[in-house]
């Protein structure tokens, strides 16, 4: 067995959700030793750049979320201006992108998934993504976890879907066949000027929540799929590079188009490095 192998193997037989949960409750606490000393050796080991943020005092956080969810200087994630343009949705590296070949996605070399099971089953919505485009971001412990929009766009529905909390990183995509579609995430549907977008929050080991800005924290612990329905409500929009939700202890987020709708920026592939709102790719003219 690999190393590669055995850190998946690990992953199946580690309790995941009570060390989630574990782990959830440490970061939500205010005592001022623990805090700061997690903030501290996270720091250290990450090599987080606390001169990007509004805040660059890392032990003045109410708590280790509070620091981990850190807003960033606005100056240094210009949003694109072009015309037709789409924002990159969070700082991080591009996992996979491309075309969903019939109604699956690439997770990586030699691995792919459902797009309706990573829609949590719903054929009529994933319908509306077949022959469509997506991108995947990782963000790592270091980055930025904040997810912002790639459109503007109407929110029309919201989809909480339990599941598994196996890693997201490279060697698990790597190792972990659908784990995309068997991760616990919450699906978020928009109505842009390219049609529908989806941005989906996976969830990950020992991410402790997804938030969303009009929901707040969105996992439930709930062993069923959760279905919000916003399309008799106006008042959801949300301005392209605006935020959309976050990470406490992140994973990643991806993005999904409808057939001929958009095309992603020649110049980014796997492993691409990425800061939220830079350019992504371009809507096409009808």
């Amino acid at each position: 067995m690999t190393k590669d192998q055995f850190f998946a193997f690990a992953q199946h037989i580690t309790p995941q959700k009570t060390l989630s949960r574990t782990i959830g409750r440490i970061a939500e606490c205010e005592n001022t030793w623990v805090k700061n000393t997690f903030i501290s050796q996270f720091i250290k080991k990450y090599q987080v750049d606390m001169s990007e943020a509004v805040n660059s005092d890392p032990l003045s956080y109410r708590n280790f979320n509070d620091f981990f969810t850190r807003a960033i200087r606005s100056e240094l994630r210009p949003i694109c201006e072009q015309k037709n343009g789409i924002v990159c949705p969070a700082d991080g590296a591009v996992s996979q992108l491309g075309e969903i070949e019939h109604g699956t996605l690439l997770q990586a070399k030699g691995h792919t998934y459902s797009l309706t099971s990573l829609l949590g089953g719903d054929a009529s919505l994933s319908n509306q993504f077949l022959g469509g485009s997506f991108a995947t971001v990782y963000l790592s412990p270091k980055d930025y976890h904040r997810v912002h929009m790639p459109l503007t766009g109407k929110l029309t529905k919201m989809i909480h879907i339990p599941g598994k909390l196996f890693s997201v990183n490279k060697v698990t995509a790597e190792q972990i066949p659908s784990v995309f579609a068997r991760n616990e995430r919450t699906v978020c549907i928009f109505e842009t000027e390219a049609g529908p977008m989806a941005v989906i929050l996976v969830g990950a080991m020992i991410v402790a929540s997804i938030e969303t800005i009009w929901a707040g924290q969105v996992t439930p612990f709930n062993k069923n799929v959760v279905t919000w329905d916003y399309s008799e409500l106006n008042n959801i929009n949300i301005k392209k590079g605006e935020e959309m939700g976050r990470f406490k202890l992140g994973s990643t987020a991806i993005v999904l188009f409808g057939k001929g709708a958009v095309n992603w920026e020649e110049s980014i592939q796997a492993e691409t490095p990425t800061k939220m709102g830079m350019h992504f790719g371009q809507i096409n003219e009808k």
